[in-house]
């Protein structure tokens, strides 16, 4: 019967995280409960929606063991609305009991037989990495996944490795966009067999949101399971792997360009969101024009108007024009951290190429729009 006293805030955080994989559409009855399980190596809080699991280890004296599942809703809407320092959730019969100085809660038990395993193993170590430069060069290609399910290979993060010491390539699409991040993780893997991986960008998000201390990610994949299994610290964010093949990304590359422009990323996010104002009632579709030393941003909309914006560049090459879903290009920038970008390209109908200046591992493509003056 389980027993446990846990400081609110540590209990909120570990709650509001793990109800990431909480789904209300879920199938099963059960997946609508946190599973929380107090033992000698601490206590565990777990969700899952069969899609992705997260379990996560929240600092609490255990008193008495137990496993317990309980309303993930209901739950968190309490613990969120209580303020006292200390929380001591504890089973007695059928119920649930929550008390602080203040609060005496109960809740009606869910027998805890059905509640998934999150994986039944969680396979071999493919990879280890350091955690920052893991969420940095993750952060640059993740938004261009695909939202769609039913292109599953685009949904999510194409991690690729040719051969040892030569890094992973991290590659998401959605056939409108395209961002790579070449050589990442040089010493990740010591394994000399090629990697191909496609993990679904939800979980790669996920790994993105978790909060540890701890400096290293490590990945395990189970080829039994076909599951992914991220580690961080006293966290695990599991998910299944997309079984598909990847397309040639390598073949909408562009070999070369006309025009060649630098420009100040804040500067141009500005213009963009500026311009959206109008383009939103026009498909978001913002135009840009290069020459006499402007990068110009413009939309118009026939029932609200038009903007402009120019921004100072510097150009190499021929004077051009090409346009692109204003909201492709807002969420480049935001995933950029550099203050410096440049952009190439040969014509109106030919994918557009961001880069970042001093990083020549990365590039992001976007196909552009068609539009009649």
């Amino acid at each position: 019967m389980l027993e446990a006293v846990i400081l609110l805030e540590n209990l909120k955080n570990g709650l509001s995280f793990v109800n990431h994989a909480i789904s209300q559409r879920a199938q099963l009855p059960i997946l609508l409960n946190f599973l929380i399980d107090g033992n000698k190596n601490g206590l565990f809080i777990c969700a899952t929606d069969l899609e992705i699991g997260i379990r996560i280890k929240i600092p609490a004296k255990v008193n008495k063991n137990g496993r317990i599942a309980v309303s993930a809703k209901t739950f968190l809407d309490l613990v969120t609305s209580i303020t006292q320092e200390k929380v001591t959730i504890s089973e007695k019969e059928n119920n649930i009991n929550l008390t602080t100085e203040k609060v005496k809660a109960s809740f009606a038990k869910t027998p805890t037989d059905e509640f998934p395993s999150l994986y039944q193993e969680k396979g071999s170590k493919v990879a280890e990495f350091d955690k920052e430069e893991f969420k940095k060069e993750t952060a640059k290609v993740v938004f261009s996944a695909s939202l769609d399910i039913g292109r599953p290979a685009l949904s999510g993060v194409y991690f690729e490795k040719q051969e040892a010491d030569v890094g992973i390539n991290l590659v998401a699409a959605d056939g409108f966009r395209l961002s790579l991040r070449q050589g990442f993780a040089k010493k990740a893997s010591s394994k000399k067999e090629p990697l191909k991986l496609i993990i679904p960008s939800r979980v790669i998000k996920e790994v993105l949101g978790v909060k540890e201390e701890d400096q290293k990610i490590t990945l395990f994949t189970s080829s039994k399971s076909n599951q992914v299994v991220f580690g961080v610290g006293d966290t695990e964010v599991v998910g299944r792997l997309i079984e598909s093949d990847y397309p040639d990304y390598k073949k909408i590359i562009p070999d070369d360009f006309d025009t060649k422009v630098y420009f100040d990323k804040p500067e141009a996010e500005d213009a963009v969101r500026s311009c959206l104002v109008f383009a939103r009632e026009a498909a978001n579709i913002i135009k840009l024009s290069i020459g006499n030393g402007k990068l110009k941003f413009s939309a118009s909309s026939p029932q609200l108007g038009e903007n402009e914006v120019e921004v100072d560049a510097k150009i190499e090459g021929e004077e051009n024009e090409i346009a692109f879903n204003g909201r492709y290009l807002l969420d480049f920038l935001g995933a950029m951290e550099s203050e410096d970008i440049s952009f190439e390209m040969t014509g109106p109908l030919n994918p557009g190429v961001f880069r970042i200046p001093k990083e020549d591992n990365f590039l992001h493509i976007i196909m552009p729009i068609r539009i009649q003056e």
